[in-house]
Parts: C-alpha cells; sequence; structure tokens
C-alpha cells in the first residue's frame, strides 16, 4: 500500500477499507481449487502462479502438521480424524482433486453439522493455510494505521474468528495507552496518546442484508480512527 500510494505521490489517506474476505468470482471457479462442491484441482492459490499448492500440502506434509493446521485454522474437532484418513488415502494414490479430499474428509467427520458440508471446515483451513491469510493480516494492519491522516479510519471487514481476533486485538491495543508498571510517578495526562480510537461496537451483517448475500453471514466490521 505505501509503495502504490508514494509512486502516486500520497503519502497520508483519509480512510483505509480492507475486506479481509475471499473472492467471490474465485470461490465459484472449480478451475482454483477452492470448493469442495465443484469438482477441481487441488489449488487453493489465491495467486495461482506461485507457491505450493493445497494438494503439495496434504499430500507431503506430515500427520501432525495436517492435524494441527485443520484443528488451529478449520477449528475442526475431527481434525485428528481427518488427517489420519488424508495420510492413509494417500498411501493408496496421490490426492489431486477437490472431490478426492471432500470424500475422504466426509467418511472421517462422523457428525455434520446442520446445512455444513463435513469437509466445510478442512477446506477453509487449507486455504488459510496456503495463502498465509492469518500472517498477512497481521503485516498489513499497522501498514493501514500508519498510513492514516489525523481523524483518518481504519474499516476492516472480517469472515473468520481469527481474523476478526486478530483485527479486534490490534485496534484494542493501539487504542491503549502505554502501560507502566505500578508506581512509576507519570500522571495519565502525561502517556503517549495511544495511536488509534475504537469507534463503536463490532458491526455485523443485518438479516435482510444475509437474506440478499448469504455469504456475508459471518462478516463483520470494526472500525478506528486515527488518534
Amino acid at each position: 500500500m505505501q509503495e502504490a500510494l508514494a509512486a502516486r505521490g500520497i503519502h497520508q489517506v483519509a480512510g483505509v477499507l480492507l475486506d479481509i474476505g475471499t473472492s467471490s468470482p474465485q470461490l465459484d471457479d472449480a478451475a482454483r481449487g477452492f470448493s469442495f462442491a465443484r469438482e477441481g484441482p487441488l489449488d487453493m492459490r489465491m495467486d495461482n502462479s506461485r507457491g505450493p499448492t493445497a494438494a503439495d500440502f496434504v499430500n507431503r506434509a506430515e500427520e501432525s502438521a495436517l492435524r494441527e493446521v485443520i484443528a488451529e485454522y478449520g477449528e475442526e474437532r475431527f481434525a485428528k480424524q481427518v488427517a489420519a484418513a488424508i495420510v492413509a488415502a494417500r498411501r493408496v494414490e496421490p490426492i489431486r482433486t477437490t472431490r478426492q479430499l471432500a470424500e475422504i474428509v466426509g467418511r472421517a467427520v462422523r457428525t455434520r453439522e446442520p446445512g455444513q458440508h463435513p469437509a466445510t471446515r478442512t477446506f477453509q483451513a487449507l486455504r488459510i493455510h496456503v495463502n498465509q491469510e492469518l500472517e498477512e493480516l497481521e503485516v498489513t494492519l499497522p501498514h493501514a494505521a500508519a498510513l492514516l491522516a489525523p481523524a483518518g479510519r481504519l474499516a476492516v471487514v472480517s469472515f473468520h474468528s481469527l481474523e476478526d481476533r486478530i483485527v479486534k486485538n490490534f485496534i484494542r491495543d493501539r487504542s491503549t495507552a502505554d502501560r507502566l508498571p505500578r508506581g512509576v510517578p507519570v500522571r495519565a495526562k502525561d502517556l503517549p496518546t495511544p495511536q488509534l480510537t475504537a469507534i463503536g461496537r463490532a458491526i455485523r451483517a443485518s438479516e435482510a442484508e444475509v437474506r440478499r448475500n448469504p455469504r456475508a453471514r459471518s462478516a463483520v466490521l470494526r472500525v478506528a480512527e486515527k488518534n
């Protein structure tokens, strides 16, 4: 962001909006390999010109690494069973397509959440891992805040609890004055002004919006203002 703006002679902005959800056209394109509902190569890279694919990871990773990624990024309670099923299946033949993986996971997940395919959490976890989505977000937020002019606002829309936690903690930490040890003789008014001020509470999609756009059901908007 800073390089792109500097090239245009811009060094501060009145606002930054980060929509960190995945792209619907990418999700809907079977060739991109994001969807368990459509047969395609098991790719999942946002930029499919570089980096390892989801197939590379599921076919090469240790079972413990698979379990950790699926549990942490997918919050899948059957992560252990899914990881074991993937390792068993790839001994027979490489896992190359979305349908292959969805069927493997479907057999390993014993209970289905209402309205959700059993492979949903595993596919989400692999997508986050392959694209380093949480690491990208952690790097981006400080750069976005640094670009803001005084009274400029940072607005972030996230779609996953792990993403929202990162955004929430960032805004909280940047909205809090430096904490000094108890007993240090410094008055509160003499403490440095926090970089940001949180604006209101988190905003979620209304029922009407979710009816118009079901993918908005997990969206959370948080806003902060530059001091």
